[in-house]
């Protein structure tokens, strides 16, 4: 983070707080140039992760229309939609939350699964905080292969020594 006064990229964070409901991290820092404190907010962003491998922010409106079209002919308020949406996109902030911490997943994940997040919407949310997983290729994976088997050899040698 750019110091916005004399835009110096040492900075610090004193203090940490979530905001507008856990939908936004508000951050005080210090610039280590200047000395100068200020404030940064920053949002965030849940995303889905869709049939076709793409990616795209969550959008409640887009959420709640979906049920609303398995609810049609039941007996189901706008107002119950609504607190759906909420609910869900609660839990997948939830699931964020404790995936950036030291926290069991599974509590959150169930919690998700229960307020009706989908299998794409939890999975983008932990995409976005762990990354994804990709395996090495092409010379730099055989090579990592072949190590791996050198040092399994080598540790099968020392164990059947002794």
């Amino acid at each position: 983070m750019n110091c916005p006064f004399c835009k110096d990229g040492d900075t610090r964070v004193l203090d940490s707080r979530v905001a507008d409901d856990g939908g936004a991290i508000r951050r005080r820092r210090v610039c280590g140039n200047c000395q100068k404190r200020f404030t940064t907010i920053e949002q965030m962003q849940l995303t889905v992760l869709k049939r076709s491998g793409a990616t795209e922010p969550f959008n409640r409106e887009k959420a709640v229309a979906g049920v609303r079209k398995a609810c049609k002919g039941r007996p189901v308020s706008d107002d119950d939609l609504a607190r759906l949406g909420q609910q869900v996109e609660d839990a997948l902030r939830a699931l964020a939350e404790a995936a950036k911490g030291t926290d069991n997943l599974m509590h959150a994940t169930l919690a998700a699964a229960r307020a009706g997040a989908t299998t794409g919407e939890w999975a983008g949310t932990l995409r976005e905080v762990f990354g994804e997983f990709r395996a090495p290729t092409g010379v730099s994976g055989a090579v990592g292969v072949a190590e791996a088997g050198a040092e399994l050899s080598e540790v099968r040698e020392r164990v059947k020594g002794t």
